[in-house]
């Protein structure tokens, strides 16, 4: 049985990996805007591992007998002011997260519930690599600046990213 101190932690998460799926939705359509689609594709995939991420957390809650409480998710912002834009806000939104799972894992430790703060060691190493990603695509859109030539091949890169099942959790 988890307790209620966990379980609502868990539910916040759940929800903030739903927005995350949604922002990083509302980022691939306005990269669909700018015509580039990889970009697009880059942050389309985004959204499939948040989404994912939302529900494993979701099915975890129910396997210990907790319960999902499905809250009002808000609306992500709609525009950016540049590509190098979207990925400041993309880390400083991935350190959010990182900052609300270590939170989980610290309190899970406190309240001795050794299942979750071992379920939840997977994503805080998710977190270590989606960090990472940003940080490396972040460096590499401010190196291009202007430079039309070197966007297009970033972009044509971008469009080859599939989307693949993670496994752990």
């Amino acid at each position: 049985m988890i307790s209620p101190r966990i379980e609502k932690l868990i539910n916040d998460q759940f929800n903030m990996e739903l927005f995350s799926s949604n922002l990083y939705l509302s980022m691939t359509s306005w990269f669909l805007s700018q015509d580039l689609d990889g970009f697009a594709n880059f942050f389309r995939i985004q959204a499939q591992e948040e989404m994912m991420h939302a529900m494993k957390q979701f099915d975890y809650l129910h396997n210990v007998d907790g319960k999902i409480n499905m809250m009002a998710v808000g609306a992500p912002e709609q525009t950016f002011n540049s590509i190098v834009d979207c990925f400041e806000k993309t880390l400083a939104h991935e350190q959010k997260v990182t900052a609300s799972i270590s939170n989980i894992l610290h309190s899970a430790l406190e309240d001795k519930d050794y299942a979750t703060h071992t379920f939840f060691q997977w994503f805080i190493n998710e977190q270590v690599e989606e960090e990472a990603t940003m940080k490396t695509m972040l460096k590499k859109v401010k190196l291009i600046g202007e430079n039309s030539s070197s966007l297009y091949l970033l972009n044509a890169e971008l469009l080859q990213r599939t989307f693949q099942a993670e496994e752990g959790a």
